[in-house]
């Protein structure tokens, strides 16, 4: 709020303690006329993410909390929550003081989370504010290549003949990974045995070495290793070719045009948080999303930039809870 600036000088018979007690009274009045909320941040700022590091998650929150704290001078510090498929982190979230000073950056899986498991200590729709969707990004088939040579097709024949031999990592039970795994079974009639894990992280790393076969993940977390060779990426999911790794075929090319699986990220506030913090939070995220760094990044990741728009992201939201519901049921996919 703006404050007018009196012309008036003071008398000569005003003191300077007089004068010293005016300026405190107009700071009291700036902090309890919402100046100080304006000011947000004005101390470091919490973003759990519920996966551990290494994962997909953290590979979109750690460039934008450095954006962040480049262009606020307040650290946004990450603080992450994995375990029971991104749910643990999320109910502690929940749970945090609703001042703008802890933010949680979830994804996909929790609009998955509400058919798989049968209590949770938090409501996604009704317990967080949404914010932003900020990334948007395909999954892909990835395997380790020490272990599994030939390209897709091969792959899928090995597989068929082999019911049951084959597995793959996840994230977590419940998760777009493990989903996406589901998916893959029914419309490939093939049959692989999911292991879950604490995260996208870990289960890239046992990938890498060699104890699980195959991986269906979002690009954010396999893409530096796809380009470092640590993987091979079979398929892309969709109907199209991603223009970061134009060289991996997509589902459609390949026999499969109704497989498809993003994963999606977005920042979400808990309930309770004050307008005008969530709108100062929005701007900064604006601010963010168009640095060349943020830009850079996400191109790297084969990722698109999801809306900005907090009305458009909790609709978007209420949709994914509904459509996943619906592929939970069809699948039978249960918590392993």
């Amino acid at each position: 709020m703006s404050h007018p600036i009196s012309t008036d000088l003071p008398s000569m018979a005003t003191t300077r303690r007089d004068m010293l007690r005016l300026g405190a009274a107009s700071l009291a009045t700036l902090a309890s006329t919402g100046q100080a909320q304006s000011g947000w941040p004005t101390k470091p700022v919490t973003l759990v993410v519920p996966f551990p590091a290494g994962g997909g998650t953290d590979a979109f929150a750690r460039p934008l909390s450095a954006q962040f704290s480049k262009l606020t001078g307040r650290q946004m510090v990450i603080d992450n929550r994995g375990g029971a498929g991104g749910t643990l982190g999320a109910g502690i979230a929940a749970k945090a003081a609703p001042d703008g000073y802890t933010l949680f950056m979830g994804a996909v899986h929790h609009a998955i989370a509400p058919s798989m498991y049968p209590r949770l200590d938090y409501d996604i729709e009704k317990d967080f504010v949404p914010l932003a969707l900020v990334a948007n990004v395909p999954q892909v088939l990835v395997v380790n290549p020490r272990s599994q040579s030939g390209e897709f097709k091969e792959f899928l024949e090995r597989v068929r003949k082999s019911p049951g031999r084959f597995n793959y990592g996840s994230a977590g039970a419940g998760t777009s990974h493990h989903l996406a795994g589901e998916l893959f079974k029914q419309q490939t009639r093939s049959f692989i045995t999911h292991i879950p894990y604490r995260g996208a992280g870990p289960a890239l790393q046992d990938l890498i070495a060699g104890n699980v076969d195959m991986m269906f993940d979002g690009l954010g977390s396999s893409a530096q290793h796809i380009k470092g060779g640590r993987i091979k990426a079979l398929m892309v999911s969709g109907t199209k070719r991603n223009p970061a790794f134009p060289d991996v075929p997509c589902a459609g090319e390949l026999g499969l045009p109704d497989y498809t699986v993003t994963t999606w990220y977005g920042v979400w506030a808990p309930k309770g948080v004050p307008a005008d913090v969530q709108a100062r939070i929005l701007e900064e995220l604006r601010r963010a999303s168009a640095t060349d760094e943020i830009k850079a990044a996400w191109a790297a990741n084969g990722a698109e930039f999801g809306s900005l728009n907090p009305t458009q992201f909790g609709s978007f939201v209420s949709g994914e809870v509904k459509r996943w519901a619906a592929v939970v049921k069809a699948s039978g996919a249960k918590l392993d």
